[in-house]
């Protein structure tokens, strides 16, 4: 459904483009009906922002977010594996998941970030992608709630996604997650101690290519719209 579309665009990086396409997100939410009324209007927020923001403000609080913040991070195997091989290993599974199902990535995303998880779920009928959600289901609930402590508008995001994934906190990997302290964006010495070990060096295929990825935005006039360089995926 493109339902996953549009959200995995408001996770996206904010650019002039996204803003431009929040009528047609608000279109495509309330014409397929997976979210209901109440889901969509604690999204009212975050799309009024988006819609009629200052770009650069946007863009400095999404990262300073989610970039800035490991335990925000939408690199969804971060939170199980850090920077360990185990991560590199479970992004080739997951990897292949995608390509079983028609979906190569073509941009700098990698694998386990979110908003390519929701992009890929947008091509699977509604009973899939609801199976795929349940599967990260205690990340995606420790990010709703941490997002809520927060008082972030993109708390409504993962809350939504919580929702219609069926999970929540009460799960003893979502505990384990929440035990961890919330990260302070703001102190970049102990940020640089987070990330002071090699990251895990992991790229799409350069010759891969997939029609769905590139061009399902442009089909329901939702732009896909990649980090900046230099901002970390």
């Amino acid at each position: 459904m493109k339902t996953f579309k549009a959200l995995s665009a408001l996770l996206s990086y904010p650019s002039p483009d996204l803003q431009a396409a929040v009528p047609a997100i608000r279109e495509v939410m309330v014409k397929e009906g997976l979210l209901n009324s109440d889901q969509r209007a604690a999204l009212e927020p975050l799309l009024s922002d988006l819609e009629s923001g200052d770009i650069y403000d946007l863009q400095e609080r999404y990262v300073l977010l989610f970039d800035r913040s490991r335990t925000l991070s939408l690199n969804l195997f971060e939170h199980i594996h850090g920077e360990s091989r185990d991560r590199g290993g479970a992004m080739v599974d997951l990897l292949e998941t995608y390509r079983a199902g028609g979906f190569d990535l073509t941009g700098p995303e990698l694998p386990d970030h979110l908003p390519v998880l929701l992009e890929y779920l947008s091509t699977r009928t509604v009973a899939e992608a609801t199976a795929l959600l349940a599967d990260a289901g205690h990340i995606v609930a420790a990010l709703s709630e941490r997002l809520t402590r927060r008082e972030t508008p993109y708390a409504a995001v993962l809350t939504a996604l919580v929702r219609i994934s069926g999970t929540g906190t009460d799960s003893p990997e979502a505990e384990a997650l929440l035990s961890e302290a919330d990260d302070d964006p703001e102190d970049l010495a102990a940020l640089d101690a987070v990330y002071e070990e090699a990251q895990v060096t992991f790229a799409p295929d350069p010759n891969a290519g997939c029609p769905v990825s590139r061009d399902i935005l442009a089909r329901m006039d939702i732009p896909r719209t990649p980090a900046p360089a230099g901002v970390p995926q």
